[in-house]
């Protein structure tokens, strides 16, 4: 079966370069130049690997890997980057990447590389299923049909963005997430809206799961920087 990459890269000559060489490995190779356009093959797509450039127009790379990985896990993400310090290799892998090579590259070395990566994806297929069905105390949430119980049973219709944001908050459960990092990761870099938007929505989930949307245990506020969730 032809093993398929997603190539993100802006640099016309690189990108050219690198797909031709994959092409003679006969991988099939789908291109993008742009943060949202890597976002959206993704999400209509399935690949054995992912080349993932850093500088992007749109979204950085390290912010694309990161969503990536809140409904992808497994899928190898090899950073190709001009971005050579230890502490951009660092920030790389904690995002979630399993390789980074820096440009320039030994063509031979990169195509090493992906040969070991696909080979792993292809050996590591995960049966893991992405979040479908998530409770917590009385209240269950369904990504799937974007609906959800809440508080006293109450039957609660979730827009296409409370079912990103509250995805977001979940996968980050205990951790503080800032009002920046919401931004980027369910609204990308395009279309911001403002940073009350985003209170407001928190409000509505307090109304939607907590007992005491006045006193919650669930959504909380974080003083200067963000939002928590924590599963009590």
């Amino acid at each position: 079966m032809t093993k398929r990459i997603l190539l993100v890269e802006d640099e016309d000559s690189l990108r050219e370069a690198v797909k031709m060489n994959l092409d003679l490995e006969k991988y099939e190779v789908t291109e993008a130049t742009t943060g949202t356009a890597a976002l959206r093959y993704v999400n209509n797509g399935v690949f054995d690997l992912i080349i993932l450039d850093v500088m992007l127009p749109e979204m950085n790379g390290f912010d694309i890997c990161e969503k990536i990985r809140l409904k992808d896990k497994h899928t190898p993400i090899l950073f190709l980057t001009a971005k050579g310090a230890g502490k951009d290799r660092v920030e790389g892998l904690k995002r979630g990447a399993d390789d980074y090579l820096v440009k320039p590259f030994n063509l031979e070395e990169f195509m090493l590389r992906v040969k070991v990566l696909v080979k792993r994806s292809v050996q590591n297929q995960s049966t893991e299923e992405p979040l479908k069905i998530y409770t917590f105390g009385k209240n269950e949430i369904n990504f799937t049909t974007q609906k959800a119980i809440g508080n006293r049973g109450k039957q609660v219709e979730l827009t296409i963005r409370e079912t990103e944001l509250l995805n977001f908050l979940i996968v980050k459960k205990g951790k503080v997430v800032s009002r920046q990092q919401i931004l980027n990761f369910v609204w990308g870099y395009k279309d911001f809206p403002s940073t009350r938007t985003i209170d407001n929505f928190i409000l509505s989930f307090r109304s939607y799961f907590e007992a005491d949307p006045r006193n919650p245990k669930y959504f909380l506020s974080v003083h200067g920087v963000g939002y928590k969730f924590l599963d009590k």
